[in-house]
């Protein structure tokens, strides 16, 4: 099954429970913005998320284009994001 790259984001004042599921491939670019790969749908790992978050935390998931040419640009993020987007093409 193909793997969609998708931003996860959650107000970064909230921890990520110890052991978080991320349901595929993730990589941190600050506290409480994340980029996942995952084989799940966007609904579906939209709630697989939600429900390990404390009741009542921001969140937000979309998908992202796994063309380079369509990657995010960034900076600022936690070393090896880019590297990380390489290993997953």
């Amino acid at each position: 099954m193909d793997r969609t790259l998708f931003l996860f984001w959650h107000d970064g004042t909230t921890p990520l429970p110890d052991g978080m599921a991320f349901h595929g491939d993730a990589h941190q670019l600050t506290p409480g913005m994340w980029l996942v790969r995952s084989e799940l749908p966007r609904s579906k790992l939209y709630h697989e998320l939600k429900w390990q978050l404390p009741e009542g935390t921001a969140l937000l998931v979309t998908p992202l284009s796994d063309d380079p040419d369509g990657w995010p640009k960034f900076k600022g993020a936690e070393p090896g994001a880019l590297a990380w987007l390489r290993e997953g093409v």
